[in-house]
């Protein structure tokens, strides 16, 4: 029995890794500040510098954590098309086997009606 593989789809894997790196890129540039302490500046409110620290701290843990989150997706978008394309190939061995049971089917029709027929006309000669 032959097996129709569906092919992969057209690269669109390359541009929507292209996005995500632009998209990694720009949440580092934009967030990679904040993930570094900043100096101390002797002189300056200390109350401000540790909320500067603490927000510039929530921010890195919310990055972080957005980056574990865009991971997971990837693996999940990753372990979806796989699981797609092995449905496609499910249907395909499928609709193969059905056509092979309708042609066995009509195979088997056809020579109960030859069989019929021959068994009609040997009963119209013994009459």
């Amino acid at each position: 029995m032959n097996v129709i593989r569906a092919g992969r789809p057209a690269d669109d894997a390359v541009p929507v890794n292209e996005v995500e790196g632009e998209i990694r890129g720009f949440v580092r540039k934009e967030f990679g500040s904040a993930r570094r302490p900043q100096p101390v500046i002797e002189g300056s409110d200390n109350g401000a510098g540790q909320v500067n620290s603490l927000i510039q701290r929530v921010a890195g843990a919310s990055v972080l954590e957005i980056e574990k989150l865009i991971a997971e997706l990837q693996t999940l978008r990753d372990f979806l098309r796989s699981e797609g394309e092995r449905v496609q190939r499910e249907i395909a061995g499928y609709v193969q086997l059905s056509d092979a049971a309708m042609k066995s089917t009509k195979i088997i029709a056809d020579s109960v009606t030859q069989w019929k027929g021959a068994v009609d006309s040997a009963r119209a000669e013994r009459v």
